[in-house]
């Protein structure tokens, strides 16, 4: 499949998520938002990867129109010891999730998943590990406090106040972000979108 401009296809991002809006400016990828409403819930037994990858996919399909080229989804999910972590409810919840990274390491499961034309569908997994230092009481309630990590699986954002805990990565900073952009390159690549030629295009 080949488009015949850099910017002439429709992509459309099945995510408000301000990170994932910016991480597709990022790399210079035309998009427009769709929100979408997905059910979350593990399915008993299933593995994190799988689930990152189904609910990745369920976005996007919740994103096809009839006129859809192309829609992206993206599901990104903390897990420690076999447990996801998600967006902590409440203060009490926040502060929990804190305490339990404190001076661990945890994993980050983020899946990219593109549907085309015709039904064609295709997902990619980034796993990444994240070590945070032992933080203390105060220095948890002070984190809280800003209000940064309350609507963050895990109860932190990597790419805010939250990297002063972060002693190690060990993968894609974007996936940990939300968006792994080297899958989703080679994801849209295979969809007819080179970001690289893209870019060059424009120059």
């Amino acid at each position: 499949m080949t488009f015949p401009g850099p910017k002439s296809p429709l992509l459309l991002l099945a995510s408000t998520s301000p990170r994932r809006r910016q991480l597709l400016d990022q790399i210079g990828v035309a998009f427009t938002v769709v929100p979408v409403t997905v059910s979350e819930v593990r399915a008993p037994d299933e593995s994190p990867a799988t689930y990152a990858q189904r609910i990745a996919l369920a976005k996007a399909w919740a994103g096809v129109t009839s006129d859809t080229v192309l829609v992206l989804g993206a599901d990104t999910d903390v897990v420690l010891d076999g447990e996801i972590l998600g967006k902590p409810a409440d203060s009490a919840q926040a502060l929990t999730m804190l305490e339990r990274l404190s001076g661990r390491t945890h994993e980050v499961y983020s899946a990219v998943a593109l549907i085309g034309p015709e039904g064609r569908e295709a997902v990619r997994l980034s796993v990444n590990y994240v070590t945070l230092r032992p933080t203390t009481p105060v220095e948890r309630r002070a984190y809280l406090a800003t209000g940064e990590g309350t609507d963050k699986a895990g109860g932190y954002a990597i790419q805010g106040l939250g990297a002063i805990f972060v002693t190690h990565l060990v993968g894609s900073y974007s996936g940990v972000m939300g968006l792994p952009l080297h899958e989703t390159a080679l994801l849209l690549r295979e969809f007819g979108i080179d970001v690289l030629n893209q870019a060059c295009t424009e120059i």
